[in-house]
């Protein structure tokens, strides 16, 4: 989604209110937003609860991950150390009353890997730093992590710096303020940063992602993205690229409510190629139904300098969790969308075995989303976003008949 995720797409509104000032630097230099207050500690749960950790999970999971991948994890494992800083003594046994909505289980954490045809996947793993139900707290504790890592020289805040009273407001609404993610193509470290459209109101999520492109530099791209979104609210996500990308991006996600398969090959013309019969296509194979009336799909737009007044990237994210009876089903298809265009699909299986050892027919949303995108001159891109099911595992389905729609996440048993 999400974004990584679109969770945040299905969660109720919550709000909390609060003062913001600024620190004169931030650790790799320049100012940057703080909201004041102590930072461990900040998330709520039990730190010092029984069993094993969030963090050892995390870790485990992220090491299984890049060794499912190819990839060296030393580096992934050092910044995610940074990254879980709030949140890696938090008990599994314990789970905190916030409910993150990075994920099924409210747990916040995601996984993916990116797979392109002729290259070896990219792990990625997005976190929520600020694991609290208060958006300004949340805030507070996300734009820390983000210093940290300036200050390990993985990411910039200078975009980020530009953006802060669009989506940090005195009183934030929504049930997120900052979501982090990094992958490692290669070992090296990209950071990503997620924040909330409508963190001043659901009815102003249109003009704060406006607001946001013009600021950046993509004002006259605007009107087209605009008709995208049937309603202010469907902006789910306005995404950065920080750090060391050869072409940074900025991401806005736009939410489609009961859509077709066909709808979202139009959608997909906003960027050139010849891509919409891909997307079409794509959608019939993972999700099994032509038109989407249970969880959304959920279409992103990237933009780079280089091409400022148009979508320069395009990419559909199908909720298949919603789509299938278990998670077997959902592998399944996810092997036959990679197989489709070529790519190995051997990685994926080491991957879902590093991750759980529970049958997958015994639950669903271990994979949660599977997603198409393409891009100016790139290859189609597939990716395998993966619920780190840290607290609890989702019952298997006995029909997609009926299935829950695109609301609160359903019944869950514990599964560890």
């Amino acid at each position: 989604m999400a974004p990584e995720s679109a969770r945040a797409a299905e969660a109720p509104a919550q709000h909390a209110g609060g003062a913001m000032r600024r620190r004169d630097t931030e650790p790799g230099g320049g100012p940057v937003l703080d909201l004041g207050g102590p930072v461990l500690g900040d998330s709520e749960g039990s730190p010092g609860g029984p069993g094993p950790r969030l963090g050892e999970h995390v870790r485990r999971q992220t090491a299984a991950l890049c060794e499912a991948a190819g990839t060296g994890k030393d580096a992934a494992l050092g910044l995610l150390d940074t990254m879980l800083e709030p949140l890696a003594q938090l008990s599994l046994l314990d789970p905190p009353n916030a409910r993150s909505f990075v994920s099924d289980d409210h747990s916040p954490v995601e996984l993916s890997l990116a797979f392109s045809p002729g290259a070896a996947p990219v792990p990625r793993v997005l976190l929520e730093p600020g694991y609290t139900d208060d958006m300004v707290r949340s805030g507070r504790i996300g734009l820390r992590a983000a210093e940290r890592l300036a200050g390990r020289g993985v990411l910039s805040c200078a975009r980020l710096r530009t953006l802060s009273d669009i989506f940090f407001p005195a009183v934030p609404h929504g049930p997120f303020a900052l979501w982090l993610a990094l992958e490692f193509p290669d070992g090296r470290p990209r950071a990503k940063v997620y924040l909330n459209p409508a963190a001043d109101g659901p009815g102003r999520a249109a003009d704060a992602v406006a607001e946001a492109l013009a600021r950046l530099g993509f004002g006259n791209a605007f009107a087209a993205l605009r008709r995208q979104a049937g309603r202010p609210e469907d902006f789910l996500f306005f995404a950065l690229d920080l750090g060391a990308w050869p072409a940074p991006r900025v991401k806005v996600y736009v939410r489609h409510r009961d859509f077709s398969a066909a709808e979202a090959a139009g959608v997909s013309r906003a960027v050139a190629g010849d891509h919409p019969g891909r997307v079409e296509e794509f959608i019939g194979l993972v999700a099994g139904e032509r038109r989407l009336r249970r969880r959304p799909l959920v279409s992103c737009f990237s933009f780079t300098r280089a091409c400022p007044d148009r979508p320069s990237g395009y990419s559909v994210h199908v909720p298949v969790r919603d789509y299938v009876q278990d998670d077997r089903q959902a592998r399944d298809r996810a092997v036959d969308a990679l197989r489709r265009y070529g790519i190995d699909d051997r990685p994926l299986d080491r991957a879902l075995a590093g991750l759980t050892s529970r049958s997958l027919d015994a639950g669903v949303g271990l994979i949660a989303y599977l997603t198409l995108a393409h891009a100016d001159r790139c290859p189609p891109r597939v990716t395998v976003y993966l619920s780190s099911e840290a607290y609890r595992v989702k019952p298997a389905r006995r029909s997609v008949l009926g299935a829950p729609g695109g609301g609160e996440p359903g019944p869950m048993l514990a599964g560890r």
